[in-house]
Formats: structure tokens, sequence, C-alpha cells
């Protein structure tokens, strides 16, 4: 089974989730940098979608620019985080069986 991680290094989180993945049997794993290589708008919305989540509950609400997004659409959303991907909650994990927001990290294993 192929995942992939949108991953921050700096981010115990996503360090924790990334951990699982590896441990996990017959897993591949592909790490994507999302600071380095955001996703476009399209996947996010179609990763958020898969997640069963708004872009508002993916939005990094501990960031000083998602206070200027208080009252935003969902699409104004999406574009501040492709302009901004520090914006995106982490870490999203995507597999055949869906994609989940790896917090707490444990959630992955819903997807493996």
């Amino acid at each position: 089974m192929k995942a992939t991680i949108y991953h921050n290094p700096r981010c115990s989180k996503s360090r924790e989730t990334l951990a699982i993945l590896r441990e996990a049997p017959g897993v591949e794993v592909e790490i994507v940098d999302y600071l380095k290589m955001p996703p476009s708008r399209d996947k996010l919305a179609s990763l958020y979608a898969k997640a069963g989540l708004t872009p508002r509950q993916g939005l990094r609400k501990a960031e000083d620019g998602a206070a200027a997004l208080k009252d935003a659409s969902d699409g104004a959303i999406l574009d501040a985080m492709v302009a901004d991907p520090i914006l995106i909650e982490r870490p999203l994990v995507e597999t055949d069986k869906g994609v989940r927001l790896g917090r707490p990290p444990e959630k992955v294993r819903e997807i493996l």
C-alpha cells in the first residue's frame, strides 16, 4: 500500500505520524514537504473532501494568518492555504482507503 504524507519535519505530530506509517507493514511512504511543494488548490480541496473535512477544519488556527480568515468562505480559505501553506493543518495522509488528518497521529491507522 502507498501512503502519501503531507509533512512538516519541524512538527512533532507530523513526525509521530510519519513514524506510524514507517512502522506499518507493507506501507510504501511518499513524503511531501508541503511547505516546499504545496498541493494545488484542487488537490487540497480533494484531500479535504476525502477526509470529510471542510477547509476551515483543515486550517491551522494557531498561525497568525488564520485570524484574518475568521469569516472567510471555504474558497477563500483554500486560496489562502495555497498562497501560504503554513496555514494547512498537518499532517494530512492519503492512502487508497481515504485521507486522515493526523491529529492525533493514531487516526492514520484508520486508513492503513
